[in-house]
């Protein structure tokens, strides 16, 4: 990299860390049905508005040892993950798409992704408000973008929304309850508008295999019967991250192995 980039990929990752700023907002206020626009933060003990020097994302957090300046409340350290995990992807996305349309539509995407994972993970839940407007947006986006393309948009929405209900209506015939819930089939179907019919298939088989193995994993330690739900929605956006940035490497390692 020349210095032009690592001062643009540095300018690129400050861009990022903010955005994951507000994502915490999103993340905590969306799925409650709070308005993310106002009121400004606050600490949800002292209930002091946070001025902007101590919002700095990842620093302020440091500086202040993850606690409110005026009552010493601890806050989430799930705050500066989530602004340093959007700002180290915002560069990787730069690095692969450079500052094309590209970039800033794949950095709704992410952005997408990260704020339903955190969410899913902590309630279970996948809102509305955050799938069905990004299978808007990312089927009016195929018509600027050489890949999914508009075509490829369209059945990666019918593929993703498909699949997912097949496999529910198998579920429930067999077992008789509810395994899936709506909310991931919605986010494939949003997977699908973004990344196409190919990024919907390796999305769900990775996906599966990441729930398996951790799914597996928890179950070992925590035992059968612990009765411990755990959500779809996140090994859904690790497949989907998968696919974005190395998809064609890994469908290209498949054909030729299977072929050779």
């Amino acid at each position: 990299m020349s210095e032009t980039d690592i001062i643009l990929a540095l300018i690129v990752f400050l861009f990022g860390a903010v955005i994951g700023s507000f994502l915490n907002v999103c993340i905590h206020r969306i799925p409650r049905g709070l308005s993310i626009a106002s009121p400004p933060s606050r600490c949800p003990r002292c209930e002091r508005r946070i001025p902007f020097y101590d919002n700095i994302p990842i620093i302020s957090y440091i500086l202040l040892k993850g606690r409110c300046r005026s009552c010493a409340e601890p806050f989430s350290a799930l705050y500066p993950f989530v602004e340093a995990s959007t700002g180290v992807f915002a560069v990787l996305l730069f690095l692969k798409f450079s500052l094309t349309p590209e970039f800033f539509v794949y950095s709704v995407f992410v952005a997408s992704l990260i704020v339903i994972t955190f969410i899913d993970l902590e309630l279970q839940i996948i809102p509305d408000v955050i799938s069905l407007p990004g299978i808007v947006v990312g089927f009016a986006a195929s018509f600027f973008l050489i890949s999914p393309g508009v075509w490829g948009s369209i059945i990666g929405i019918g593929l993703g929304a498909g699949i997912l209900l097949g496999i529910a209506a198998a579920y429930m015939l067999v077992a008789g309850k509810e395994g899936m819930g709506m909310g991931d089939v919605k986010m494939l179907a949003m997977i699908g508008a973004f990344l196409g019919w190919q990024g919907v298939i390796l999305t769900l088989l990775a996906g599966s295999l990441f729930g398996a193995l951790i799914g597996g994993g928890l179950m070992y330690f925590k035992g059968k019967g612990s009765g411990h739900a755990i959500p779809f929605g996140p090994f859904l956006a690790l497949g989907a991250l998968l696919h974005l940035f190395l998809g064609p490497e890994i469908i290209s390692w498949y054909i030729d192995m299977v072929v050779g």
